[in-house]
């Protein structure tokens, strides 16, 4: 049996509110000046139920400040919801100023980290209490303070949770090399007859803005319903879990519009493959179909 640590837990500090990135200064490129107005007049209502997820999020984490709370349970989790949060922020500043390719590494880390969140205060928990006993010990060897590593990967919480899931596939295949995926953030413009390289570009593409923007409003929307299972050790109020079931529903109407960039996973043989749906550079351009 794992000993339990002794160590207290401390008051958990965190920001008092979370706001969408600012607007670039006026020495940026006119590109990332562009896409960031085009984001925000085009995609505001995204915007606007993003800013609200983020900030319902900190919610929970000050209203489970007070001191029954802080256990061990309570820490391990935060610490890998801190890592999702922050990930998230730099995502959405990413697509802000259309830094779309970089939005699936943050995302990919997001899902592995709420996933994380989940299982360290629950089956993994033991593991965490394992960890904790040895962590921040003297090592004389190296003249040094001992931080083991504590590797584990959330994978059951992953498979189990079909929205996180779905996203977690499809920003692990963003994130890698593959041809078809650099072709597609960089050049978005080729075709039969040409291959047009846009390099480090930084251009408004609505699809992209509206695929990157329903990942991160997806995750916010796992998270908080996470935050709510049996035995997590969190305190939500019923206010608070009002105003979340209310903005669940929001979220979820707006990405199930039918109009909407979405990916759909297909079997091609034994290969699976995503088809995107949706696919414009401007909101009022035809939309066409890519197979990845």
């Amino acid at each position: 049996m794992t000993t339990k640590p002794s160590r207290r837990v401390s008051p958990v500090i965190a920001p008092e509110r979370w706001d969408r990135p600012g607007k670039p200064g006026d020495d940026a490129l006119a590109s990332i000046q562009d896409a960031y107005r085009q984001t925000t007049f085009q995609l505001g209502g995204d915007l606007r139920l993003l800013q609200e997820g983020m900030n319902l999020q900190l919610r929970v984490v000050h209203d489970s400040h007070p001191s029954a709370f802080r256990t061990h349970a309570l820490a391990s989790a935060l610490m890998f919801w801190s890592r999702a949060f922050l990930a998230l922020s730099d995502a959405a500043a990413s697509i802000m100023y259309a830094s779309y390719g970089s939005v699936a590494p943050l995302t990919r880390m997001a899902c592995e980290c709420l996933a994380a969140a989940h299982q360290a205060h629950s089956d993994e928990q033991p593991a965490f209490l394992e960890w904790l006993a040895g962590a921040h010990m003297p090592e004389e060897q190296h003249k040094a303070t001992a931080l083991p590593v504590g590797q584990f990967m959330a994978g059951s919480t992953i498979v189990a949770e079909s929205d996180l899931a779905a996203v977690y596939r499809a920003v692990s295949e963003f994130s890698r090399s593959h041809f078809g995926v650099a072709a597609l953030f960089t050049a978005p413009e080729s075709n039969q007859e040409k291959i047009a390289v846009t390099f480090a570009d930084q251009s408004f593409h609505f699809a992209w803005a509206q695929l990157t923007l329903g990942w991160l409003l997806t995750l916010c929307d796992v998270q908080l319903r996470l935050a709510q299972s049996p035995g997590a050790p969190y305190r939500l109020t019923d206010e608070t879990v009002t105003v979340v079931h209310a903005w669940s529903n929001a979220v979820h109407t707006l990405l199930h519009q039918p109009d909407r960039c979405r990916i759909e996973e297909i079997m091609d043989g034994m290969d699976r493959r995503r088809l995107l749906h949706n696919v414009r550079r401007q909101s009022g351009g035809a939309p066409r179909r890519l197979l990845l």
